[in-house]
């Protein structure tokens, strides 16, 4: 944009200085020209009252003299009777058709001669004859100052030029530097800095648009509290119910079923408080280990897949996989990958994780041996599910790889089942905008 206003203001003022400088130029030539062909004329008038008092050649050739023009000799009188004063080649140049020509006009004329022009001015004599005085303007003359004139204004309209384009630059950069901030501050926003403010500064339009971003990202944390809030009281409603449930393992007594139930109940409460501290505290990006997140959520997951006869195996998990996600959203993720497996598969329906490092990129994989999913597409679409569920599990991972610059696929597994791949990248980028798809409801799919 910058470079652009420099360019508009440079063609604008260029094309606007051409149309004074060239007339102007054009101005001062004919001004130096007329200047010379005055003062030519006041020293031919000079000789018309000497013609009148004598025709004597010896008299004229003094009298041409005393003229500038005489003395360098560029003056000459052509008498009635064809006598040149003084005689050529001192001050003649004219040739008899240009004289003859200023006589029948009657009035003084400017030819074209060699090394320039003369001017003819002719003077009547008595007994109806005629003189012609001549005085030679050479080149040089009629062009004296024009040059420097035009090198001045050529110089003058460059500074105007110059200036426009210079000023033209400031507020380019004073525009592209409210630009850049306010970029800037949204992509700090975009990156999860939530106290990311600009102050507005710049043109009035780039005012109002940081005054807006202002206020939208004071409303977008408004919500976001009340999000947050909101979702810590619907978890804090849980805590009757799990109350109730503890009272009843309580219950049961001893034996190994009681301990497993306690033991869920416990995991539950925990799963439960983690819930209300994460809610109530804004998390911006974060990192954390992808191994260390599987092995805890898979080692949660086991106990389940123990009490229903389901075989679980974790691979690739032996080694630190760092990824630009928070702990929280990652784990969030995984448990409602697997949460899907329990939830439409058999019981002892095994199921496997996967994790796999690569150049840039990390990718986590679920798969089980259950009966799969038949419309991928429409599994994926936030709120719709054919198994009974809310239709949020498979929309939760996707926006959690989407959230690297990653993806989420369904394909089929090597065990029959489904196998879900999460590809986050290793280095955060913005989430791209994904492209609306046509989904078609099919029964029996799954998220």
């Amino acid at each position: 944009m910058r470079r652009t206003l420099v360019l508009v203001s440079l063609a604008v003022t260029s094309m606007v200085a051409l149309a004074f400088l060239i007339p102007l130029a054009l101005t001062v030539r004919e001004i130096a020209r007329d200047r010379a062909v005055s003062a030519a004329e006041r020293q031919a008038g000079a000789l018309g009252p000497v013609l009148v008092v004598t025709d004597d050649p010896a008299a004229l050739e003094r009298a041409i003299a005393a003229t500038q023009a005489g003395a360098q000799r560029r003056m000459a009188v052509h008498l009635p009777d064809g006598e040149v004063v003084p005689p050529p080649p001192n001050g003649s140049r004219a040739v008899p058709g240009q004289l003859d020509d200023a006589v029948q006009r009657g009035r003084s004329i400017t030819a074209r001669v060699r090394g320039g022009f003369a001017l003819l001015q002719p003077v009547a004599l008595e007994g109806g004859r005629n003189a012609v005085v001549e005085v030679h303007l050479p080149a040089a003359d009629l062009t004296r100052g024009v040059w420097k004139a035009w090198l001045v204004m050529t110089a003058v309209a460059a500074a105007l030029v110059a200036g426009s384009v210079a000023v033209a630059d400031r507020l380019g950069a004073r525009m592209i530097r409210s630009t850049r901030r306010l970029a800037e501050a949204a992509t700090s926003f975009g990156d999860g800095d939530l106290s990311a403010r600009i102050e507005p500064d710049g043109p009035p339009e780039l005012v109002e648009a940081a005054m807006a971003f202002n206020g939208m990202a004071d409303h977008v944390v408004q919500l976001l509290a009340a999000e947050r809030e909101m979702a810590a009281d619907l978890s804090h409603r849980l805590r009757t119910p799990l109350a109730s449930l503890r009272l009843n393992a309580e219950a049961l007594g001893g034996g190994p079923v009681a301990d497993q139930t306690r033991e869920a109940v416990d995991r539950l409460e925990q799963e439960v408080d983690q819930i209300i501290r994460t809610v109530r505290r804004p998390t911006g990006r974060g990192s954390c280990d992808a191994a260390k997140v599987l092995r805890d959520r898979v080692s949660f997951w086991s106990v389940l897949a123990e009490d229903e006869g389901r075989g679980c195996e974790l691979i690739g998990a032996d080694r630190p996989a760092p990824l630009p996600l928070p702990a929280t959203e990652l784990a969030a993720a995984v448990d409602a990958l697997l949460g899907n497996v329990f939830r439409h598969t058999a019981e002892g329906t095994d199921f496997a994780v996967t994790l796999h490092q690569g150049q840039g990129v990390t990718g986590i994989l679920v798969a089980d041996a259950g009966p799969g999913i038949d419309d991928p597409r429409a599994a994926l679409q936030r709120g719709r599910s054919g198994g009974g569920s809310t239709g949020l599990g498979l929309d939760i991972a996707r926006r959690a790889a989407e959230s690297t610059g990653g993806h989420l696929r369904i394909h089929r597994s090597v065990l029959g089942g489904a196998q879900i791949q999460m590809w986050f990248r290793t280095k955060w980028l913005p989430p791209t905008r994904r492209r609306p798809r046509r989904l078609v409801r099919r029964r029996h799919s799954r998220t």
